[in-house]
């Protein structure tokens, strides 16, 4: 097994004590004791790495004896992923961070159905930072993967305009996902339509040539890390 990772916003100091949710899963669900290393991030890059030595029931005290920084992505990978429904949608953002997406961007579609008042939102919302939060420490990520707020149709369509590479997927289009060239530096932005697809109204705004996947068609919580993983090989999957 590989060091685990786990998160702790501030890493000065030769000795850093992991408290709070995080040390105690630490300590009591994953059993980590004196003499097993660790590796703490902040998440946007920065880490430092040492041997246990100290454990309770609060935590565990980590001597720290290599520290770095890892430069972010670039070009940057956003999904725009249209909000699945039930266990889908945890699914989906498990495993666009974990194959190295950078930031996902829950899309409330025309036919997502989903209801956006601000209390299903914010759940919504602090549920999938959760998921994304996890899946990062599980993947041994050193930048975290984001989850942006809920966009809109309008919103997608902005940052489609801002892309160095647009991809919208959807099943009737004819340019293959394969011919694209992935730029050297940007945004990548990919929409992921719902499971009744995305809308005609909706493709006239994002106002972009679609992208064709592949012969058969994937669920929504899957589409996106396939075509996240196809873009990505050619750079951090060597």
């Amino acid at each position: 097994m590989g060091v685990a990772v786990f998160f702790r916003a501030g890493l000065d100091g030769d000795e850093l004590v992991l408290d709070g949710p995080e040390g105690r899963h630490a300590a009591v669900v994953r059993r980590i004791g004196p003499g097993e290393r660790m590796r703490l991030t902040d998440g946007r890059g920065d880490w430092a790495e040492g041997p246990v030595v100290a454990a309770s029931k609060a935590g565990v005290t980590v001597a720290v004896d290599e520290r770095g920084s890892t430069p972010a992505y670039d070009p940057r990978v956003v999904v725009v992923q249209a909000v699945p429904k039930g266990e889908r949608a945890e699914l989906a953002v498990e495993m666009l961070t974990e194959v190295g997406v950078d930031v996902i961007v829950p899309w409330n579609a025309e036919r997502s159905q989903f209801r956006a008042n601000p209390e299903r939102v914010e759940k919504m919302l602090a549920k999938w930072r959760a998921w994304a939060f996890e899946a990062s420490k599980q993947s041994r990520r050193t930048w975290f993967a984001e989850v942006a707020p809920l966009a809109t149709t309008a919103d997608v369509a902005k940052l489609l305009g801002a892309a160095a590479l647009p991809v919208v997927l959807h099943e009737e289009a004819t340019v293959p996902l394969a011919s694209l060239t992935t730029p050297p530096a940007g945004d990548i932005v990919l929409v992921i339509g719902p499971e009744g697809g995305i809308a005609p109204a909706e493709l006239d705004a994002f106002a972009t040539t679609p992208i064709r996947l592949g012969d058969t068609v994937l669920r929504t919580s899957t589409a996106g890390v396939a075509a996240a993983a196809a873009l990505l090989a050619p750079s951090r999957w060597r």
